[in-house]
């Protein structure tokens, strides 16, 4: 052995590199720009890195350092490369998903003029050596790890991933639900689980004997050291007491999780020989920082609980403001998504969790017709769902109604200025809406629409992904100014075709103003991301189109999302026509070529002959009813009347100038009347889908039909009142140059 002061020249002493390469401790070298130049094989170990790897170029933050210890991680780099050393604690994820916290001495690293060019880092493992100054510092990191999150299930996943393996082998979680202890977190060192029925799983059920150490702990609401396991063993059924003899337990602690006076439930740690460690039992230190711990962790807990009940409430509000499914369209392939934002953050009030007002609809019309919607309400909040919720109720009336698009915008605009709320400085706040509103005919494949300010749909047609040009585009509902010129004031419609198999992608904002972590909102951008998924998936089923669309575009969802693809295909659809003079013969006609047509159909027979039924109610009622000229209406002094009719102003009153019930003895009658100057016609369209039939009858006269209650000895009036009993639907709609009538009946009985 040399003496102290002498030179070290042993020709078997190590390198400094052997040294390094053997050494169990973490070494890391980084230059200036905290790429690392060197690792050795032990830091490969303790933070996950696999073997062979460069680590040339990788910085000290892509190491699995936390989100929240990045600015530890920038300050330890300032520090020493001033020429200073740096001592701390991070939280480290490492590639088998498995957390990590690692004791770190940075010191810096200098050349041989004496100027610092790098930093070397020396890590080891915490808390397993059981330093005070470790045990300390997991306070802090217990916190800003809850501190970090809302969600349940991650809350208390959070905390087991803290203590094991580092300052325990084994963690349990049991909560109460209602009267009953469950079981909700059991975690292992080393990837070891218990036999399957000795300890509590995931789920089940746990008691406790009264003399058992977790149920003094509750029962006293304190925290509970058990230094020697050996003598819990006789407490524990044979099964539970067997497997902690085999796994060597030899200490363990349970601390009541408490919150608000509640008792919510029970955290118990435990060690044993699962990982080497030098210290093996707990101790009186233990035992109150895991009673600190606990504290924390129940108050995580009961927030969590707290803040998911609220979020589950309105979450369960904005579902019950949409559509729960849609009903088979013919036709059509529907898929719709609503996916909620993120919680919002609003300063001095925490973590909110806020409803929107976005809002779909598919709409069952007249005659196998498909009305269309999406709208977006400006803001967030109960009120923007609540003004979302009525504009859905009024749009849909207004559709069953069969109103124009252009004309059912132009009511909704009013509906929202009614929907206005005092602003606090004596106006009024008028929320603005966009809203697409298409009605779609499966037969024709066309499509009319009127557009207050929405985004235009993705057209998906033969692997190709494009906008849908809309030739009309008009102003939110809501902020159309009083008095402005005419075009301005009103809303257009315009009509388009679509092409064979096009799938339509309907979506609101929040789907593309999502803001990438630590970017910015790039709309280009995401639209890019967007069509490139959806190209991936063009061809699959509307249900994969939808999917993909919703994950497509990367960064956080700080706006809701509504999103509805709708495909068009020919399914079992089929369309007869035919045009007919309105004179008494043609009703023969026109029930002849109905006939026909179901039987080429395959209709049911007996349904067949009740759809020929309601055919000849519907067209006797145009032939006596429609009038040679188009009706117009005026405004007199004695009020609105129809041209043609009488001016006396008690003729306004008479009720035999009403479109009313037919009467088929009055053909008769009509066939003998003069012959009019000119001739009427009307059109028998009949349409046939997977399930069902629709006939339509279309005439130019503007009056629309109604019922009548017939009395016993009246010859009339009963012809729309059988339409409306043995037809599934029926309805009556305007026309550009008239009405149009119709009724469905099912294709087969049942």
């Amino acid at each position: 052995m040399n003496r102290r002061g002498e030179a070290f020249y042993d020709d078997d002493a190590r390198t400094g590199d052997a040294v390094f390469e053997q050494a169990q401790i973490a070494v890391l070298v980084a230059d200036r720009a905290s790429r690392l130049r060197y690792i050795n094989p032990y830091a490969r170990e303790l933070f996950g890195l696999p073997e062979g790897g460069d680590p040339r170029g990788v910085t000290l933050v892509d190491l699995g350092i936390q989100e929240t210890d990045l600015e530890r991680a920038n300050q330890l780099a300032r520090r020493a490369l001033r020429g200073e050393t740096w001592d701390g604690t991070f939280a480290i994820l490492r590639t088998d998903s498995s957390w990590l916290h690692v004791r770190v001495n940075a010191v810096p690293m200098k050349d041989s003029a004496g100027a610092v060019d790098g930093f070397v880092v020396f890590a080891g493992e915490a808390l397993r050596s059981g330093r005070v100054e470790d045990l300390y510092g997991l306070l802090d990191r217990v916190g800003s790890r809850l501190a970090g999150s809302l969600e349940f299930d991650s809350t208390v996943k959070s905390v087991a991933e803290i203590l094991v393996p580092q300052f325990a082998d084994h963690c349990f979680i049991d909560l109460f639900d209602h009267d009953r202890l469950i079981r909700r977190i059991s975690v292992h060192a080393e990837g070891w689980t218990p036999p399957a029925g000795t300890w509590f799983d995931v789920g089940e059920e746990v008691r406790y004997p009264d003399r058992h150490f977790v149920y003094t702990a509750m029962r006293r609401m304190e925290t509970v050291l058990v230094g020697d396991y050996s003598y819990v063993g006789e407490t524990d059924d044979r099964h539970s007491a067997r497997v902690a003899e085999q796994v060597g337990v030899t200490s363990a602690i349970a601390a009541p999780l408490r919150a608000r006076g509640e008792l919510l439930g029970v955290l118990t740690l435990a060690l044993s020989g699962l990982s080497s460690r030098q210290k093996t039992r707990y101790g009186g230190f233990d035992r109150d920082l895991v009673g600190a711990l606990a504290s924390r962790v129940a108050l995580a807990i009961d927030n969590a609980r707290l803040f998911e009940e609220e979020r589950s409430t309105a979450l369960a509000f904005q579902h019950s403001l949409l559509p729960r499914s849609f009903p088979d369209f013919d036709g059509l392939s529907i898929a719709d998504r609503y996916v909620p934002a993120k919680p919002l953050e609003a300063h001095g009030h925490g973590v909110q969790t806020q409803v929107g007002g976005d809002f779909y609809d598919v709409i069952p019309l007249s005659a196998g017709r498909v009305g269309i919607v999406i709208g977006d309400v400006e803001g967030r909040g109960p009120h923007a769902a609540a003004v979302m919720g009525q504009l859905r109720a009024a749009l849909r009336a207004f559709a069953q109604a069969d109103r124009e698009p252009a004309d059912i915008l132009r009511e909704l605009d009013e509906w929202v200025r009614r929907l206005g709320r005092p602003d606090g400085s004596g106006g009024t706040w008028v929320p603005s809406v966009s809203c697409l509103y298409m009605v779609y005919d499966a037969w024709s494949r066309r499509l009319s629409y009127a557009n207050a300010g929405h985004q235009a749909p993705l057209l998906i047609c033969e692997g190709t992904v494009e906008e849908l040009a809309l030739e009309v585009s008009d102003t939110l509902l809501g902020v159309k100014l009083r008095g402005a010129p005419y075009d301005d004031a009103v809303y257009h419609q315009a009509d388009l075709e679509l092409p064979a198999g096009a799938t339509l992608l309907l979506y609101t904002d929040g789907l593309v103003d999502r803001r990438p972590i630590g970017g910015t909102v790039d709309v280009r951008r995401s639209l890019e991301h967007l069509h490139r998924g959806v190209r991936e998936v063009a061809d699959a089923d509307v249900e994969q189109i939808a999917h993909t669309a919703v994950n497509a575009v990367p960064g956080e969802i700080d706006d809701d999302t509504a999103l509805l693809v709708v495909r068009t295909h020919s399914g079992e659809l089929a369309m007869e026509e035919g045009w007919f003079i309105a004179e008494a013969p043609t009703v023969g006609d026109a029930r002849h070529l109905a006939s026909s047509t179901f039987k080429n159909w395959g209709m049911d027979r007996d349904q067949a002959e009740l759809a020929c039924l309601l055919v000849s109610e519907i067209v006797t009622n145009v032939v006596i009813h429609a009038t040679p000229h188009p009706v117009r209406r005026e405004f007199t002094t004695g009020g609105v009347r129809d041209s043609g009719a009488a001016l006396d102003p008690d003729a306004l009153d008479d009720e035999s100038d009403d479109f009313d019930e037919d009467w088929s003895d009055l053909l008769e009658e009509v066939s003998e009347e003069p012959e009019a100057p000119q001739t009427s016609e009307f059109l028998l369209r009949l349409r046939r889908g997977a399930a069902s039939v629709w006939v339509e009858v279309f005439d130019r006269d503007l009056r629309l039909p109604r019922i009548r209650s017939a009395g016993a000895d009246d010859e009339g009036g009963r012809g729309l009142y059988l339409v409306d009993q043995l037809a599934s639907r029926w309805g009556s709609r305007p026309t550009p140059d008239g009405k149009a009538v119709w009724f469905e009946v099912p294709l087969k009985s049942d």
